[in-house]
């Protein structure tokens, strides 16, 4: 029976993982395969109903929605994965530095994570955004900020928990430091847990870009993102929904999507 559930959480992760894929696919490949320019501008052409020619059909302005779509994934998801892995590997060096130093630094990070952690991680970016001022680039920066805080303390704590463990007193026995120490030792053995913990907060972070697009903060007309493209379609909601639905169904199905694949990673360690 264990055997059996085991299997169709397989089929479920991999699932999940094709689907992700594919989505990562379209936004790479969009310029390809959009249809007609995302930020052509046709009056005439404005709330065309679907078709062969428009999928989706058009926005207030004309411009073609499928076109849109596929681009926002590279503003949306693309941002998201550019923001967990610089932060990240950020976190990985400056933990890994501290916990491996330890002292006088240690003790000055965790006093500095403690302020900056005491606030909200919106509220700490929504801080930054007001000294650096609305753009997908600022965005950028204050999000790698706040989740590099969080990343680089988790990351201290598990390398602090590695560093009595035998195989490590072994490694640094047999002559084995630095570089070599934490690539060959310490990495493998936080992979698991920090692999869950970012493919799952990368949901979160498309959701983070999705609303600071959405109050005007993020993503700058005329580039589409699904966040913005729900702030455009909201005074049409009535006339015609599907200019907030297309969008927002997008970053539900993608935010489902990683929280499923985070918690099969979860389950299969």
């Amino acid at each position: 029976m264990s055997l059996l559930r085991k299997e169709r959480a397989n089929v479920k992760r991999l699932f999940s993982l094709t689907i992700l894929l594919v989505i990562g696919l379209l936004g790479l490949f969009a310029p390809v395969l959009m249809p007609h320019d995302p930020l052509a501008v046709d009056i005439s052409k404005k709330f065309l109903a679907h078709s062969w020619d428009y999928p989706f059909g058009t926005d207030h302005l004309g411009r073609c929605v499928f076109s849109r779509m596929l681009l926002a994934i590279r503003y949306s998801l693309g941002s998201a994965l550019v923001i967990q892995i610089v932060a990240i590997l950020l976190a990985i060096l400056v933990g890994a530095f501290v916990a491996l130093k330890r002292g006088i630094v240690d003790y000055l990070f965790i006093r500095i994570c403690d302020i900056l952690l005491a606030f909200p991680t919106l509220v700490l970016a929504f801080g930054l955004l007001g000294l650096l001022g609305p753009s997908l680039k600022n965005v950028l920066i204050a999000l790698v900020f706040t989740q590099f805080i969080y990343y680089s303390r988790l990351i201290r704590g598990l390398f602090i928990g590695l560093n009595e463990k035998d195989f490590i007193q072994a490694a640094r026995i047999s002559g084995t430091s630095g570089i070599k120490l934490i690539i060959r030792h310490y990495i493998p053995n936080i992979l698991p847990p920090i692999v869950t913990i970012v493919v799952l907060d990368i949901g979160k972070v498309i959701l983070e870009i999705a609303g600071f697009s959405f109050i005007g903060l993020g993503v700058q007309a005329p580039i589409p993102e699904w966040g913005m493209m729900v702030n455009e379609g909201k005074q049409y909601i009535r006339q015609h929904p599907e200019l907030m639905l297309y969008p927002g169904l997008a970053i539900v199905l993608v935010v489902l999507l990683l929280n499923h694949l985070a918690s099969s990673f979860k389950k299969l360690g």
